[in-house]
């Protein structure tokens, strides 16, 4: 009996511990970047880089870049959703990319690196309009070019690609500096 006892303990607590955890999919061009800027935020437990939304099975980041796939670089965020909820991640991830334009992200142009929400219920999709709607009506931006899709599949991209900006913090810093997403951030969103 008291190993039972044991075991409907664990039992609770891990279902309590791990019950509120949800999952977003985003693409914001350079997958490395918005894993590196949605790992900073409260509530958020795990951002694993892919590739989402296209039909080849299994792609490697060579054919994704290419353009050929249909999927878009992607993160699969896991998030605790008593600690930061759905519209308040997608509210960050839009000031991390420039939502004005639908053809890339930064230096990295092609479908593969333009902007996409992908949704995985209907609440999602109306949290995701109203989102985007708000941050049209700030009068920011004159458009706003996010994709808002249903979600279909994501693809783990190579271990290289995970934790990146941690493994080779030189390189991405340098990469991200060139790529001009930093200026735009600063440009655009802070304080503001």
């Amino acid at each position: 009996m008291k190993k039972f006892n044991i075991f409907l303990l664990v039992l609770l607590f891990s279902t309590m511990a791990y019950g509120k955890i949800q999952e977003a999919v985003l693409a914001g061009g350079c997958f490395w970047c918005v894993e590196s800027d949605l790992e900073k935020l409260p509530g958020v437990k795990d951002v694993i880089s892919g590739y989402s939304g296209g039909t080849v099975k299994n792609p490697a980041y060579k054919e994704v870049s290419s353009g050929t796939t249909g999927h878009r670089e992607s993160v699969l965020v896991k998030y605790d959703d008593d600690e930061i909820n759905y519209a308040t991640l997608l509210y960050y991830f839009l000031r991390g990319i420039d939502p004005t334009d639908g053809k890339g992200q930064f230096n990295d142009r092609g479908f593969q690196y333009s902007p996409a929400i992908f949704y995985m219920n209907e609440n999602e999709k109306n949290i995701g309009e109203k989102v985007l709607e708000k941050i049209k009506k700030d009068g920011k931006f004159s458009k706003i070019e996010v994709a808002l899709v249903p979600f279909k599949n994501f693809y783990h991209a190579e271990d290289y690609h995970q934790d990146y900006y941690k493994k080779e913090t030189f390189k991405y810093k340098y990469f991200r500096f060139r790529s001009g997403r930093d200026r735009f951030i600063k440009d655009h969103w802070n304080n503001k």
